[in-house]
């Protein structure tokens, strides 16, 4: 994020609409010297959420962009979800009986996507569309994907033969101090739309009943934390989301 930039974006806008600083100041909730300071790009000890807060009053999204000098952000981030998904694909393939395909695309009615992870229970014809997340980012557009997502499942299982009786989706989230926290902070969304929880996932993927939704944190076991026992790609999947219970509420059973 340009501070300069971001500092004229928002000061020509306000001049646009005719508001002075005072009036955007009032409509956000801060201060004008506050309103001032972002304008002429000295903001840096001023929270995201201020300047959020100032830019929505403008209709106007404030978005950050990570660098890193290390290298290429974009080719990290994609390992570390690569890792997550083998990780995952690797649990699944100690349960019998599933058959899970990685990376499914489709394009149906107009609408594109990729899906992490199909996987398919032959004995009792349930699919499982698995979605994994590195971290949390947007947690409103990440439920609407992954509702198309399972919307579509049955028309992709059946150009692969599959004629599922019970359509399940399962999110798998990589644990980690902050996802841990993003997800207390949405604990009431999350508990809405996801009705088990990591404790229960493998009870699930060892007997698939009725269709149902679920959220696990699955541990990084290259990364290991001090003090703590490595453990299994299958039991991470049922140990690692012990603890979201109370985080995010979402061990109730399906209604």
């Amino acid at each position: 994020m340009d501070d300069q930039r971001l500092g004229s974006a928002i000061r020509a806008i306000r001049v646009r609409r005719g508001l002075t600083q005072q009036v955007l100041a009032d409509a956000s909730g801060v201060s004008r010297s506050t309103v001032s300071l972002v304008e002429r790009g000295h903001w840096q000890r001023l929270s995201i959420d201020t300047v959020r807060r100032i830019g929505g009053v403008l209709d106007l999204r404030v978005e950050c962009v990570a660098r890193w000098r290390g290298g290429d952000l974009d080719r990290l981030l994609s390992r570390g979800h690569s890792m997550l998904a083998e990780r995952f694909a690797s649990a699944m393939s100690a349960l019998p009986g599933w058959v899970v395909v990685p990376e499914v695309s489709f394009s149906i009615y107009g609408e594109r996507g990729v899906i992490d992870q199909l996987a398919w229970h032959e004995s009792t014809a349930h699919l499982l569309v698995i979605e994994l997340k590195t971290q949390f980012v947007d947690i409103n557009e990440m439920l609407g994907t992954l509702d198309r997502k399972v919307r579509l499942a049955r028309v992709i299982a059946r150009e692969r033969g599959w004629y599922p009786a019970a359509t399940s989706a399962w999110l798998i989230v990589a644990d980690t101090r902050t996802n841990r926290r993003h997800a207390a902070q949405y604990a009431t969304l999350l508990g809405s739309r996801f009705k088990l929880d990591g404790r229960q996932l493998r009870t699930f993927l060892r007997k698939p009943g009725a269709a149902t939704t679920g959220l696990a944190f699955m541990t990084d076991a290259t990364r290991g934390n001090a003090g703590q026992t490595r453990r299994s790609s299958s039991d991470r999947i049922g140990a690692s989301g012990e603890p979201a219970t109370g985080r995010i509420h979402a061990s109730r059973a399906p209604a």
